[in-house]
């Protein structure tokens, strides 16, 4: 491979229909690219809301035999002790504020735009108010539903816990269903609702 592997193309995007006044930032999965994603949410669009669908640098990643692949950041195991690259976050949160801050430039509030992800694409925040929608198939043998459930407890103690929802899926493994993507939609819709 030539070149600079850490460079990214531009993330996939499904314009809102007519005047965006709200975006959402939704951070695909390892090995993954943002396309599968922007298309899933052009089946569940709101009209006034753009979705942009970032595409993860290139880069080794540890846990699969330093195999270059998408990846916001390394991995380098499985297990909730597993050591983290912190650099690697960081630089990926970096990535993520520069989009957030491309869109209050084009005009939409902060407070318009929702940050999701998939499997290493979700992002935390560090505001005690935000809403947060958690979902886990309940048969994922990549991320186990444990792992889910010890998320959304961490996520209660740094959040107001009244404002954390976890949703499963039986049946639904490491992927996603039609009846999650509709609880999306209406998350979605709830914090985002039409303001013309």
């Amino acid at each position: 491979m030539c070149g600079n592997t850490m460079s990214t193309p531009l993330p996939a995007i499904v314009p809102a229909a007519r005047k965006a006044t709200a975006a959402v930032i939704f951070l695909h999965g390892l090995g993954d690219t943002g396309h599968g994603w922007a298309e899933a949410f052009a089946g569940i669009r709101s009209s006034h809301i753009k979705y942009i669908c970032p595409h993860a640098p290139v880069r080794p990643v540890t846990l699969n035999m330093n195999m270059a692949m998408p990846s916001w950041f390394d991995i380098i195991g499985l297990s909730p002790d597993s050591q983290e690259d912190e650099s690697g976050i960081k630089q990926a949160a970096e990535n993520i504020k520069a989009l957030i801050d491309q869109e209050v430039k084009n005009g939409i509030p902060s407070n318009r735009i929702i940050l999701g992800g998939f499997s290493q694409g979700p992002v935390g925040g560090v505001n005690r108010d935000i809403s947060i929608l958690q979902c886990h198939g309940d048969c994922d043998p990549l991320v186990p539903l444990m792992f889910g459930s010890l998320t959304v407890e961490k996520l209660k103690t740094l959040v107001n816990p009244a404002n954390v929802t976890f949703k499963t899926y039986e049946g639904m493994m490491h992927s996603s269903c039609q009846q999650e993507m509709m609880d999306v939609k209406q998350f979605i819709d709830k914090l985002l609702p039409p303001i013309d």
